[in-house]
């Protein structure tokens, strides 16, 4: 056989089975095992070394047969190892995979008995058959040991960890991925470019209805404390997304932007509160109130209005 393999392909194919066997058999989590473990990676290169070694040697000992071949002898041996090049031994390897008698000696496996002249051939079963059924066994063995022996991780632990892992990815996506913001996880935007940004798309959008300076005109008051549909960030948001009061108000703004740009410029429309625009429009809508808010951030009004509600609702 190793005439008919040149070492080229024995090192190789060796060293990447002993490999192989090395990474199934040793636990390293996601990493390879040789670079969790620096151990396993010394035992591959003196493997490897060892294999050179051996290479080196049988090739030696080749060169000091040959010096004592005779010519005729020494010229047998180099045609025999050039078919090594031609793989021509792919067709004997085959050949006998197969296990077939020649046409010639099937005389030899004929049965006695017959079929209306059809003859029956006792043949043994195909070699290859009988190695996979036998590499079949090993690897039910193996198995075995290495998964309800030792206990090593199954499918459905490989599932949860893969799992756990995607949640974690997931999560680190969503911290930049900053158009799958909603009206539940948008927080208010204090960046300068973050506003630069939403005021220009305040302006070229919004201000037929609520004016440059946010005093209202069709639409409402933005300076003020009033809000029609709620006030903070998370109201402000879904308003513009979804638009204003059914039949009347603002149209959804959530086909023509993006949930990044809602976010900015609902962030934008913020500012305006607390701010003295030219011509402000009368208050519409309620005071609204933060729940989460402090006590000594809520106007005064407000309060007022939330004690006299307390007070009702107990009476």
């Amino acid at each position: 056989m190793r005439n008919l393999v040149p070492s080229w392909i024995r090192v190789p194919v060796v060293f990447f089975i002993i490999f192989g066997a090395v990474e199934f058999f040793i636990d390293s989590g996601e990493k390879p095992a040789f670079i969790e473990y620096p151990a396993v990676l010394l035992f591959l290169l003196l493997v490897l070394l060892i294999l050179i070694a051996i290479e080196a040697i049988i090739g030696a000992l080749e060169n000091v047969m040959l010096h004592k071949l005779d010519e005729e002898a020494k010229a047998r041996f180099l045609a025999e190892k050039e078919k090594t090049f031609e793989f021509t031994w792919l067709k004997e390897t085959y050949n006998k995979l197969l296990g077939q008698k020649p046409i010639e000696e099937e005389g030899e496996i004929i049965l006695d008995h017959n079929y209306d002249g059809i003859k029956e051939l006792d043949n043994n079963l195909p070699p290859w058959w009988l190695y996979a059924f036998y590499a079949s066994i090993v690897f039910a063995a193996v198995y075995l040991v290495r998964y309800h022996i030792f206990e090593g991780p199954t499918q459905i632990d490989e599932l949860q960890t893969e799992l756990a892992q995607a949640k974690i990815e997931i999560e680190e996506y969503k911290k930049t991925a900053v158009d799958l913001v909603d009206e539940n996880t948008v927080v208010v935007l204090t960046n300068p470019d973050d506003l630069k940004t939403g005021q220009s798309i305040f302006e070229t959008n919004c201000v037929a209805c609520h004016m440059a300076d946010g005093g209202g005109g069709i639409g409402p008051n933005l300076t003020d404390k009033h809000w029609i549909l709620g006030g903070g960030i998370k109201n402000v948001f879904r308003t513009i997304s979804e638009g204003g009061r059914s039949g009347k108000g603002m149209i959804p703004w959530k086909a023509q932007l993006k949930p990044s740009q809602i976010a900015k410029v609902a962030s934008y429309v913020l500012t305006f509160e607390g701010t003295t625009p030219a011509n402000p429009k009368a208050p519409e809508g309620d005071i609204w109130v933060d729940e989460n808010a402090p006590a000594e951030d809520i106007p005064t009004e407000a309060m007022e209005i939330k004690t006299d509600s307390v007070i009702n609702v107990v009476n």
